[in-house]
């Protein structure tokens, strides 16, 4: 089954500094239906205007990614940790009993895009932590790239969580497939162009699409598209 949640479905937020787009409740958006999708639970397409940002605030329970799309993302943490992320950069953060920490636009002229994912942790009491890990963005071209797994790895993320963050430039014309197992679930969210699941399923930039008992999932672009697809466990 294949669920479409159109960009516009989004809820917004506007607070002058900061332009936000919850795809799932959060904050002052609660929907009882739109908890969580299996182990996801956030997913926040943040835009922040220049020298501004979250002043140190509190996390606790929560596998926290951040992907940068523009821009810089500057992240300080109460365990001395301290770095500027951009586009081809991951940034993970276990939360665990307990972390503080802060995140701002670290450019004068520049806004900053990111998405921040929340994905519950596969077991609690987590010692908190944070890393910082770099990909190839070439690599991506026509071919679905890991940049956060469980198992972690070179250029891979690791997440307390059984699940894989991929992303991919498709070139208009290409398809690549995808396949999982029926008790598991697939997020696909298009970050530009326009993407075709199973022939049938159209997403455009910024829709999203929420995939369970599929097994195997073929993606094909009409036009040069960049997207993210994570396959993740149910709970």
């Amino acid at each position: 089954m294949i669920n479409i949640y159109p960009a516009a479905s989004r809820y917004t937020a506007d607070h002058g500094w900061l332009k936000s787009n919850f795809s799932f409740s959060f904050a002052d958006y609660y929907d009882p239906s739109n908890l969580n999708f299996g182990a996801m639970r956030v997913l926040n397409d943040d835009f922040v205007a220049p020298q501004e940002g979250f002043g140190m605030h509190p996390h606790r329970e929560m596998e926290i990614v951040s992907i940068v799309l523009s821009g810089e993302l500057e992240h300080r943490d109460n365990l001395g940790n301290h770095a500027i992320t951009s586009f081809g950069e991951i940034q993970r953060m276990s939360a665990g009993t307990g972390i503080f920490h802060s995140e701002f636009n670290a450019s004068s002229d520049e806004t900053l895009n990111f998405l921040q994912m929340w994905f519950i942790p596969g077991e609690s009491n987590l010692h908190p932590s944070y890393e910082t890990s770099k990909f190839d963005v070439s690599q991506m071209r026509n071919q679905l790239l890991p940049v956060v797994s469980t198992e972690g790895g070179e250029n891979v993320a690791k997440i307390h969580q059984d699940m894989t963050i991929y992303l991919s430039d498709l070139d208009a014309g290409k398809s690549i497939s995808h396949t999982s197992t029926a008790d598991r679930k697939i997020f696909v969210f298009v970050l530009g162009g326009d993407v075709t699941l199973n022939g049938e399923a159209k997403l455009g930039t910024r829709d999203s699409a929420r995939i369970s008992d599929i097994t195997t999932l073929q993606i094909e672009a009409s036009q040069d598209a960049r997207f993210m697809l994570i396959d993740l466990c149910d709970l």
